[in-house]
C-alpha cells in the first residue's frame, strides 16, 4: 500500500532548514560557543527582541541542534562541533550564499516556463559592488574549502599554487595557513580580480598576485605546481568548461597537478549524489548554460587535456574533488 510518508517528510524538512539558516545568519552558535544563556541576555546581545527570538531558539532546540533547561539555551554537540565559527570544523561559512541560492530554488518552474534563468547571476556582466558583494558571500566558505583542501594534497613539494576563477582568494588563505611559504596567484575576470586585494587583506593576507584574465580564453602568465579550479566548471556551457581545462593544464609546470571541485557533479547516470542532481535544478535559475556534468565528462575533458591518473574523491564538507597530475 502507498501511503503519503515520503511526500510529507520533504515537506517538513524544509522549516528546519530556514531555522538552521537564520540561526547561522544571527551567530547564535557562535554566540552560545561552549556556555549557555537565556532568550534575554541571548536577544540583548544579538539586538533582537527576546521573546521574539526564543521561537527561534525552541525551534532549534526541537530538532537538537541547541539544548534548552530551565531556560538557558547551549549548543548541543553537532552545532558545538560544526557551526561555531570560531571552530575550525566550522560548516557553515557559506550560510550568506545559501540565501542567494535557496531563493533561486523557489524559481524553478518560473524558469522553465520562461526557457531563462529567473534569477540570472552573469560573473561576466557584473560591475564592481556587486562583484565585491557576491565575493564577500563566498570569502569564509572558500578558507574553510582551502583548509580541507590542504589536508587532501601533500604540500610539501608545491612552490607555487594558482586559483582559477577563486572570487576572493580566500581558497588560497586556507590552504596556506599551514605552509605560508607557497607562491599564490589568483586569476580572475577583471571585476572581480579588482575587489579581491581588500578582502584578502581583511583576512590579513597581501602577498597573493592577483592576475586578470579568463581561463576560457587563456592560460595564465605562469606556470604552477597546482592549479585549482573550485565551481567554475560547473557555471560553464560545455564548450567553455572543455577549454577552461585544456587552458588549466597549460598553467602547470611538467609533473602539475589540478585540483577541480565543486558540488556540481554528478554520476555518469544522474541520479546522484544529491547535492550535485539537485545545484544542476538551481543552475537553472542562476546561469544561462552551466550545469552539473558528469564523472564521464570530467574524466574525458581531463584526459584531452593530457592529466594521468584521474581520480575522484569526497572532500568532508561533500565536495567532490578530481584530481589529476601531468607527465613529470
Amino acid at each position: 500500500m502507498v501511503d503519503s510518508d515520503r511526500i510529507d517528510a520533504l515537506f517538513a524538512a524544509v522549516p528546519p532548514a530556514l531555522a538552521l539558516r537564520a540561526g547561522l545568519e544571527l551567530g547564535i552558535f557562535t554566540r552560545l560557543g561552549g556556555g549557555e544563556e537565556t532568550a534575554d541576555s541571548l536577544g540583548a546581545a544579538l539586538k533582537v527582541e527576546p521573546d521574539r527570538l526564543s521561537r527561534l531558539l525552541y525551534a532549534l532546540a526541537s530538532i537538537g541542534l541547541l539544548e534548552v533547561e530551565d531556560g538557558r539555551f547551549r549548543n548541543g554537540a553537532e552545532a558545538a562541533a560544526f557551526l561555531d565559527a570560531s571552530k575550525p570544523t566550522y560548516r557553515g561559512g557559506d550560510h550568506a550564499l545559501l540565501r542567494e541560492l535557496w531563493g533561486a530554488d523557489l524559481l524553478t518552474a518560473e524558469s522553465l516556463r520562461q526557457n531563462r534563468p529567473a534569477a540570472l547571476h552573469d560573473f561576466s556582466d557584473a560591475g564592481p559592488e556587486a562583484a565585491a558583494a557576491f565575493s564577500r558571500k563566498l570569502a569564509p566558505g572558500g578558507v574553510i574549502f582551502g583548509r580541507h583542501l590542504a589536508r587532501e594534497i601533500d604540500l610539501s613539494a608545491i612552490g607555487s599554487v594558482i586559483d582559477i576563477g577563486g572570487g576572493p582568494g580566500t581558497i588560497l588563505v586556507g590552504l596556506r595557513e599551514q605552509r605560508p611559504q607557497i607562491a599564490a596567484t589568483l586569476m580572475e575576470l577583471p571585476t572581480v580580480a579588482a575587489a579581491a586585494p581588500d578582502i584578502l587583506s581583511e583576512y590579513g593576507v597581501d602577498d597573493v598576485l592577483v592576475e586578470e584574465g579568463d581561463i576560457t580564453v587563456a592560460p595564465s602568465v605562469c606556470r604552477h605546481d597546482l592549479a585549482i579550479l573550485k565551481a567554475v566548471v560547473q557555471v560553464l556551457p560545455p564548450d567553455q568548461a572543455r577549454r577552461s581545462i585544456l587552458n588549466a593544464a597549460r598553467c602547470l609546470a611538467p609533473g602539475g597537478e589540478i585540483a577541480i571541485a565543486g558540488w556540481g557533479v554528478v554520476d555518469d547516470d544522474r541520479l546522484g549524489p544529491p547535492e550535485g542532481v539537485f545545484l544542476n535544478l538551481t543552475f537553472l535559475n542562476l546561469y544561462r548554460h552551466g550545469e552539473a556534468y558528469t564523472e564521464g565528462q570530467y574524466r574525458a575533458w581531463m584526459s584531452e587535456a593530457g592529466f594521468r591518473d584521474i581520480s575522484r574523491s569526497r572532500l568532508a564538507d561533500g565536495t567532490t574533488l578530481f584530481r589529476g597530475r601531468l607527465p613529470g
